[in-house]
């Protein structure tokens, strides 16, 4: 079966994008990331090969939720540096043939918002009220939440307000929704792009992009929606808050606006199935989409090539790539993920206290898998510190964890911190050279230091110099608008795409097939390709 990947040209369809979590990237101050670090750091960013960064958010913040809760959109969080900092990385960054992609998170607010603000000082039914979702609550004297929505961080979705009212928030207290069925919204957004985008930024990625819209009549809904993957459950009926119809006009108006620029969108969209998702890149609409059901699949041959080509039906549907993703801030590192007895997703963060992974096989897996998935046609995106096959950090102090989904479960689940931690990038260096100061905003895992990466420039076995080669074939042989084709067996998966023949084994063994030589897999081959492998092959 032949599946196909169109291509015209565009650079977005084939990329490779690297995320980057200012946070803990690289201190140039005091323990904290900043912007003039990941200037710094734009060389090495290059040497590994990847096309564009897309940079989480940077904006004016309380960091409450890290910087996901904005307080204003056209402005630089000190915190980080200033737009001038960010002005010269865009310029640095287009020198070396780097495309710069910023996050935009529409669905809420800060509370510090001058919005949010104004609205707290206004009366009931009034127009700044009207920008986010304040309703009246239920029970005798309104003391209840208007609905019985539940916050994707844990307990409620509402929060009362000293005259009684109730807001909405779908994430934490700090994070109001706004209101997109108001046109002041929509224009303001407007806005915004064109802010960012008049200072040279090639696209965004968009947060939350399946909950702006909500159906205005409130009802009740009695299920959670989980981070990345949403809902399983298909006998449930459909969230009245999530991934609804109506939030697909705002994305086509948008799309007008980043055409205009020869600019990208990427959606962050957890939705329940991959034609749901496929709805997101349509023509006028998104040019990317996560695929996170790659992201959240089982370490298992069934499972992979199902989604694989559930993925490219859907997409090549609608005329898009496949976004290919393993890693990203929200999820367990890939490395312990796989070490686990369960693979895919993984649980929301991992305490001491937990089953640990099996770092060791968890690795191998993840090489493997990050292999198959440089191999795909598609674009794909790596996660700061996936290059260096970092594991999560598991045994972070309570004391020391800020991801506001600890403090909304009461523990109950030890949240996103652990793939978090500042990078490695000296060894010998105090905190591994990620500040002057030895500092680090979350304390460092012991052996840190040796994933930093001095010591894996120096290894050309390491993590960082297989994740450069790969990226190299991969750019050399145009795997990411080959074409492809599925041969593969009950126990391996087996492609090819273009030119180049990609194995991938689970838990048996494969013969290495006669009239094929190995250039590059994840763990040595000889005649035989090892368990928990990926190896690229050309024909001899």
């Amino acid at each position: 079966m032949i599946l196909t990947h169109p291509s015209s040209g565009e650079w977005w369809r084939s990329a490779v994008i690297y995320q980057i979590y200012p946070r803990f990237f690289k201190s140039t101050t005091n323990g904290v990331g900043d912007l003039p670090g990941i200037t710094s750091k734009l060389p090495y960013i290059s040497s590994l090969g990847v096309d564009a960064v897309w940079i989480s958010p940077f904006y004016t913040s309380p960091q409450k939720d890290h910087g996901y809760d904005v307080s204003n959109y056209r402005d630089i969080d000190p915190l980080f540096g200033s737009l001038n900092d960010a002005t010269e990385l865009i310029q640095k960054a287009n020198e070396l043939g780097i495309k710069v992609i910023v996050d935009l998170v529409p669905n809420h607010t800060s509370d510090q918002h001058v919005w949010f603000q104004e609205a707290l000082n206004s009366p009931k039914g009034s127009e700044p009220r009207n920008r986010y979702w304040f309703r009246e609550g239920r029970g005798e004297n309104g003391e209840l939440p208007p609905t019985n929505w539940r916050s994707v961080f844990g307990g409620p979705a509402w929060t009362r307000v000293e005259d009684g009212q109730w807001y909405l928030h779908l994430f934490d207290s700090s994070q109001p929704d706004l209101n997109w069925e108001n046109p002041e919204v929509r224009e303001e957004f407007e806005s915004i792009l064109r802010f960012w985008l008049d200072r040279g930024v090639s696209g965004f990625r968009v947060d939350v992009a399946h909950g702006l819209m909500k159906d205005p009549e409130l009802p009740d809904w009695d299920h959670d929606w989980a981070m990345v993957s949403g809902l399983d459950d298909d006998s449930v009926s459909a969230p009245p808050m999530w991934d609804r119809d109506s939030v697909h006009e705002i994305y086509r108006s948008w799309r007008t606006i980043v055409d205009s620029y020869e600019a990208m969108m990427c959606a962050e969209a957890w939705v329940h199935d991959d034609a749901r998702r496929s709805l997101y890149v349509r023509p006028d609409e998104f040019q990317q989409c996560f695929n996170f059901s790659f992201l959240s699949s089982p370490w298992s041959k069934d499972s992979l090539q199902n989604v694989i080509a559930r993925s490219y039906e859907v997409n090549n549907g609608v005329g898009a790539p496949t976004t290919w993703v393993f890693n990203n801030h929200d999820v367990v590192r890939l490395p312990s993920r796989m070490g686990l007895e369960r693979t895919g997703k993984g649980p929301n963060g991992i305490y001491a206290t937990d089953p640990q992974p099996d770092f060791e096989l968890g690795t191998r897996r993840a090489q493997a898998a990050q292999l198959l998935m440089l191999a795909l046609p598609g674009s794909a995106y790596l996660y700061n510190g996936e290059e260096l096959g970092l594991p999560e950090h598991t045994s972070l102090p309570d004391e020391a964890r800020q991801d506001p989904t600890f403090f909304r479960t009461k523990g109950e689940e030890a949240g996103r911190d652990g793939c978090r931690v500042p990078l490695p990038w000296v060894s010998a260096e105090p905190g591994a050279g990620f500040s002057p100061t030895g500092e680090t905003w979350l304390p460092q895992p012991d052996g840190w230091n040796g994933f930093a990466v001095d010591v894996q420039e120096a290894d050309p076995d390491s993590s960082l110099n297989f994740v450069r080669k790969a990226l190299a074939l991969r750019s050399q042989n145009g795997l990411g608008t080959s074409g492809i084709d599925d041969q593969s067996t009950d126990t391996t998966l087996d492609y090819l795409v273009g030119d180049i023949r990609v194995i991938t084994t689970f838990d048996d063994e494969a013969d290495r097939p006669e009239g094929w030589r190995v250039v590059l897999s994840s763990t040595p081959v000889t005649d035989t390709i090892g368990t928990d492998t990926t190896a690229w092959l050309v024909r001899d």
